[in-house]
C-alpha cells in the first residue's frame, strides 16, 4: 500500500477526498528504478500505469529524448487504454526514479470508480497532445 499523503501531493490525485485517497492507495504499489533502467520498452505491451513520485524519466523514441517526466507526471496509460504496444521507452534519468504503480488491468476500473481521475488524466493528455503539435508544427 502506498502512503495516501504521497498521493495527495500529486496533481492527478489532488481532487480526491481523504477516504478516496486511502482507497486508491490500497490498490497501488511503490516501485523504484535506478538510473538507466527502462521502465517501459518501446514495442512491448503495456502492463502497468505509473505516476512519478520522485526523480525524473526520459521518454525516448528511437533513442531520442522527446520529453522529460517529473514528479506528478504519469505514463503507461496509452498502451493500456488503446491495447496497442508502447510507442516509446521510458528511462530513469536520476539516481533513483520512484513511482506508484497500478497493474494495467486495474486502470479502467479505477477511472470508472473515480471520474475526477479520468478528467484530470484527460486534461493532462490533451495538454501533452497540444504541446506535441506545437513542437512538431
Amino acid at each position: 500500500m502506498v502512503d495516501p499523503g504521497t498521493l495527495a501531493r500529486l496533481s492527478l490525485f489532488a481532487s480526491l477526498a481523504a477516504p478516496q485517497l486511502e482507497a486508491v492507495a490500497a490498490v497501488l504499489d511503490d516501485a523504484s528504478f535506478p538510473r538507466g533502467a527502462r521502465v517501459i520498452r518501446e514495442g512491448l505491451d503495456g502492463e502497468a500505469f505509473y505516476v512519478i513520485t520522485a526523480g525524473e524519466a526520459a521518454v525516448q523514441i528511437d533513442g531520442q529524448e522527446r520529453a522529460r517526466l517529473r514528479p506528478g507526471d504519469f505514463f503507461g496509460e496509452v498502451s493500456i487504454l488503446t491495447g496497442d504496444v508502447t510507442g516509446a521507452d521510458v528511462v530513469a534519468e536520476t539516481e533513483e526514479l520512484r513511482c506508484v504503480v497500478l497493474a494495467g488491468g486495474e486502470l479502467v476500473p479505477l477511472l470508472l470508480a473515480y471520474p475526477a481521475l479520468a478528467v484530470q488524466m484527460l486534461t493532462t493528455s490533451a495538454r501533452r497532445l497540444q504541446s506535441a503539435n506545437l513542437w512538431s508544427g
